[in-house]
């Protein structure tokens, strides 16, 4: 019995021979030697320096070269990149929206959500376990590699222990382009039972402008009631836009 095409019959196994010296498989052309080239340049310029060294359609090339092992994928980093504006957009696009760009199937789609997952877990590792008022500047980071281009709302709360040390990042709701709902008694409980001292309430604003709506404030002014009255501390209400974040306490607004 033949078996049919399968998923990772499309994809380079990521823990194998590059694919410009693995063999081609039986009845397909092996990689021409200009595309064979171009890649070994491309990852000779990485190696030596760094990401810096490439824009963001070359960066985008070396992520999709294990999933396309035997065509020019350059035509498709430009494509995607007019698409969705820059490499991070690229990474976090949803991945109905990718779908429906040309030439982007099962391979393409999981090559970018490992790089967009690890890129998200290194950055929550420089801030999880960490006392996060004096990790401030990660702390953003993180928040923006996560939450910016989500192109629907999310709220996330940070919750830190009595000596504002990082315990627990969870997202508690997820929403529209323009709202998500969020339920005070609903933090203050998940606050009880991860033992959190203080939280910090982050979401993001899809439109890119962090300036946050009424509905936001009088949300944020329930929620510190509803935590002061059970001496839990409201830090901070950080608001995400696409490039830039808003601080409620910087604000004034607490």
């Amino acid at each position: 019995m033949t078996r049919g095409p399968h998923f990772s019959d499309s994809q380079a196994a990521l823990f194998d021979l590059d694919e410009a010296a693995r063999p081609a498989a039986p009845g397909t052309e092996k990689l021409p030697s200009y595309i064979r080239d171009h890649r070994a340049r491309l990852r000779e310029r990485f190696l030596i320096g760094g990401a810096d060294a490439l824009p963001d359609y070359e960066m985008l090339e070396l992520v999709l070269f294990r999933a396309i092992p035997r065509r020019d994928v350059k035509p498709l980093a430009r494509h995607l990149l007019e698409t969705f504006g820059d490499f991070n957009g690229v990474l976090s696009a949803p991945q109905h929206r990718l779908r429906e760009v040309k030439g982007v199937g099962d391979a393409v789609l999981t090559e970018l959500k490992i790089i967009e997952a690890a890129a998200h877990r290194l950055a929550q590792s420089r801030i999880l376990g960490k006392h996060v008022l004096s990790s401030w500047d990660a702390l953003l980071d993180y928040c923006q590699t996560t939450m910016a281009h989500r192109d629907t709302e999310q709220f996330r709360i940070l919750f830190l222990d009595r000596k504002n040390v990082l315990i627990a990042d969870e997202a508690q709701a997820r929403g529209t382009v323009d709202h998500v709902p969020v339920y005070p008694r609903e933090v203050v409980k998940r606050a009880l039972e991860v033992n959190a001292s203080a939280i910090i309430l982050v979401h993001n604003h899809p439109s890119g402008d962090p300036t946050p709506s009424q509905a936001d404030i009088d949300m944020t002014a329930q929620i510190q009631m509803a935590a002061e009255a059970l001496g839990i501390t409201l830090h901070d209400h950080l608001v995400i836009g696409k490039s830039q974040e808003l601080s409620f306490r910087s604000e004034g607004l607490l």
